[in-house]
């Protein structure tokens, strides 16, 4: 099964092309499981398919997590898909991507970088207080898109001390907090200086830490943005596997535009000969 594996700012992903393969769609959930799975396999965060654009996008992007859980989109990936899009000439250097949750526009910078256009909020709160751990944290909760794509944004000051083993039972008790009926992403951020923050994200689906969430820190700057905190423009945020930039544009109290800046990462292709993906052959 030929495969392309890449990375945004560490964010994983493995990418199937079925333009021409034409794999049902039952089987992404399984492909994705089995492809995942790190040292049993190829190894991501997730799995991105490439599919036909039905409503004259250039391609429709279909996104699994590694669990097998279909994911409404995602940033980072959403990032290097346009690049694979544009290296394999589905596009030019402007791409419309077609996702569950709404039209995805990018545009090429230079080889590696990206830049696009997230969807819409479609939620907004930004005073959603929540009790977990023994303490009450403030909160916003964001949801990217229609169907949204849901993101606690929660401040967590000194999160490049944490403690890691208290900090990611945190993060899986807020992940399935009741205040969340879709369950959610667990933005935990802290404030560094004006404009630059410290991102770490809690992600549905992998259910643990991943080293970038790009609708995370869309949805982190946006309420900062909302709150007064940030200024909205070429916000740095800074995580495990590398920096990206979001600009956030407002008309008024209308958000208009959120753009999502940073580097890609052509890891590898190649042809999985994994035993557990026979069927498939």
């Amino acid at each position: 099964m030929q495969f392309t594996k890449m990375n945004g700012a560490g964010n994983d992903f493995i990418i199937l092309d079925n333009l021409d393969t034409w794999l049902p769609s039952s089987s992404f959930p399984e492909l994705a499981r089995i492809l995942c799975r790190r040292r049993m396999s190829v190894g991501a965060d997730g799995l991105m398919v490439v599919e036909p654009a039905l409503q004259g996008g250039d391609f429709r992007m279909l996104f699994f997590n590694s669990d097998g859980s279909a994911g409404e989109m995602c940033g980072n990936g959403a990032r290097c898909i346009c690049r694979y899009g544009y290296e394999h000439g589905l596009a030019g250097e402007t791409q419309r991507i077609e996702t569950p949750s709404g039209l995805v526009t990018g545009r090429r910078i230079d080889k590696r970088n990206y830049r696009i256009r997230l969807t819409d909020p479609s939620v907004v709160r930004l005073d959603c207080p929540v009790q977990a751990g023994g303490a009450v944290w403030p909160c916003s909760y964001i949801e990217l898109g229609d169907p949204g794509l849901p993101h606690a944004v929660v401040r967590y000051p000194g999160l490049a001390e944490k403690n890691a083993e208290e900090l990611r039972e945190l993060g899986k008790e807020l992940r399935w907090h009741e205040a969340f009926p879709k369950g959610a992403n667990v933005d935990f951020y802290d404030l560094l200086a004006p404009d630059r923050i410290k991102l770490l994200t809690y992600e549905r689906g992998v259910e643990d830490f991943t080293y970038a969430c790009g609708t995370g820190t869309g949805s982190t700057v946006l309420a900062l943005t909302l709150l007064g905190v940030a200024s909205g423009e070429n916000v740095e945020v800074n995580s495990s596997g590398g920096t990206l930039y979001v600009t956030v544009d407002r008309s008024g109290s209308a958000v208009e535009n959120i753009w999502l800046t940073g580097p890609t990462n052509l890891v590898c292709e190649g042809n999985a000969t994994d035993d557990e993906l026979e069927e498939y052959r």
